[in-house]
């Protein structure tokens, strides 16, 4: 094997890891908005529920979920989950479901920790509380919730690896599948210098990101 060949096999496999990055991301972040939304709710059922799910989803591993939900289709319903793309597409409902409860508490978080004399001033203004949450409340609450969703995506970099134990494309499988298969070690940290380097830009991003939001002084 060449080192050219494995390079484009661990390439491939960063593919696959980067697509359920994205994937994952660009959901789960406003379906973390709509579960928070539910957990404030004043339907005390509906709140209850979706604080009861949230608790579940939290309190769980990540990799039970994956396995559940790409095992459960086929164990419950009779749906096979044969193709790389049908288990790959289970795997990414695991992730956007998790992340959007762990994006929603935080969520959450930033909404209620604005000041309610904010909210009641924009009643008393005659605004609705539609425009109260998107011109008085939201601006502050992305501010605030910034740094701690920073984190979460960083770690949702990491979390991307756990996806081994159901696809074979993303690149820890093919990793581990180049090191058994020729015994050899430096496949393993060539994965592990993706994460890194792919961890780093998103800091960077990130960072910056955060210092343009500054002029939000709450």
């Amino acid at each position: 094997m060449s080192f050219a060949s494995a390079t484009l096999q661990l390439l491939e496999g960063f593919g696959y890891t980067l697509a359920l990055f994205c994937i994952t991301l660009v959901l789960s972040l406003p379906l973390g908005l709509l579960v928070s939304f539910g957990s404030m709710s004043r339907f005390k059922p509906l709140s209850y529920l979706t604080r009861g799910f949230v608790w579940v989803i939290r309190g769980t591993p990540l990799m039970l979920q994956i396995i559940v939900f790409s095992f459960g289709p086929g164990l419950w319903l009779g749906i096979p989950i044969r193709t790389t793309f049908a288990k790959l597409m289970c795997v990414c409902v695991a992730f956007i479901i998790n992340y959007a409860c762990y994006f929603s508490e935080i969520y959450r978080g930033g909404i209620q920790s604005v000041p309610q004399g904010q909210q009641e001033a924009g009643l008393v203004l005659g605004m609705t509380r539609r425009e109260i949450f998107s011109h008085v409340v939201l601006l502050q609450v992305i501010k605030r919730v910034v740094a701690p969703m920073s984190n979460e995506i960083i770690t949702l970099v990491k979390d991307t690896s756990l996806a081994s134990v159901v696809i074979s494309v993303d690149i820890i499988f093919v990793a581990k599948q180049l090191v058994n298969r020729y015994v050899i070690l430096w496949p393993l940290f060539y994965a592990g210098l993706f994460y890194l380097l792919f961890n780093g830009l998103l800091t960077v991003l990130l960072g910056k990101l955060e210092k343009k939001l500054g002029y939000f002084k709450v």
